[in-house]
């Protein structure tokens, strides 16, 4: 649910690309309600920070009556989704005061990673390539060092559009799951009605919303979609919407398309959500900031959703 279905989205992107798994996502909400096929040898993944979200401990009931393995990725430890699950992988986030979701989703997504890379290993993944998977995550600390570094200019962006009652976060492969992640940061803590969506999908009807001023945040690292991407910016571009973009450090092309560009350091593509993501959650803390919204305890919300 949330923050860490988001999370499920590129962890089933990361399970069939290093594993060779298939691999489907459900809201923990829906799950139970379409009486879903569980064969022998399913495996059911269920995320959560809390390990206490009503939801999700009812999808795992579900998938245990139906016969499934199932595995909690979780932050806080015994929780009831860690007791109840048959195995599974604590996050070791820490406490995570803030209700909107960030560093949970960082580790939600690294477990992801480390998960897959030994079901790889397992089927067929060298051990060189593993090897180097690992030493890539090594460094990611320092790149994320780097992307809070550009805090300031991100300050100025989230400034400059912080008034503007509507945005689109657009991405495709990997980082269609970021620009959702960006759009609900953005509605969590600023309050701001924004939409995520496949940047392929934007000519089916969105396309219609996009007016002289209104911003429009590609996730658009040099990946197998990029070329893609770029013209679904031109798209937008031709329609006078405010192009910000989160692109690969040194693409220069990028900068003749986009009003504002951010950059992140490049890394393999199943890791660079975790990269993407951070100016995203930045973007979104200094809107709330500067519109005096509550960033660590926004209306209507709470930590753990324990109602269904």
């Amino acid at each position: 649910c949330g923050t860490a279905w988001h999370a499920g989205l590129v962890g089933e992107f990361i399970f069939e690309e290093l594993a060779k798994i298939p691999t489907e996502v459900e809201y923990a909400s829906e799950f139970r309600y379409r009486n879903p096929i569980i064969e022998e040898g399913t495996c059911v993944i269920v995320i959560s920070q809390s390990g206490e979200t009503a939801d999700t401990l009812a999808a795992v009931r579900e998938a245990k009556e139906k016969g499934a393995l199932t595995l909690g990725f979780v932050n806080v430890v015994g929780s009831t989704i860690a007791r109840e699950t048959d195995a599974g992988i604590y996050l070791h986030a820490g406490p995570e005061i803030g209700v909107a979701s960030t560093k949970a989703f960082t580790c939600q997504i690294i477990v992801e990673i480390l998960t897959a890379l030994m079901l790889g290993r397992g089927r067929f993944m060298s051990q060189s390539t593993m090897e180097q998977y690992i030493r890539e995550l090594d460094a990611i600390p320092e790149k994320i060092t780097k992307i809070l570094e550009q805090s300031d200019r991100i300050k100025e962006i989230a400034r400059t559009y912080s008034e503007r009652e509507n945005w689109l976060f657009l991405g495709r492969g990997y980082h269609y799951p970021i620009a959702l992640e960006g759009a609900l940061k953005l509605k969590e803590i600023s309050y701001i009605h924004a939409e995520g969506l496949p940047a392929a999908e934007m000519k089916h009807g969105p396309i219609a919303l996009i007016n002289d001023g209104m911003p429009v945040v590609f996730v658009a690292p040099r990946c197998e979609t990029y070329e893609k991407v770029l013209g679904n910016i031109e798209e937008v571009r031709a329609r006078k919407g405010k192009i910000i973009c989160v692109a690969t450090e040194g693409d220069t092309d990028i900068e003749k398309l986009a009003d504002h560009v951010i950059y992140v350091p490049d890394a393999p593509v199943p890791l660079q959500p975790l990269l993407t993501v951070v100016p995203l959650q930045l973007l979104a803390y200094h809107a709330a900031v500067i519109r005096g919204c509550s960033v660590d305890k926004p209306r209507n919300l709470a930590k753990s959703v324990t109602v269904e």
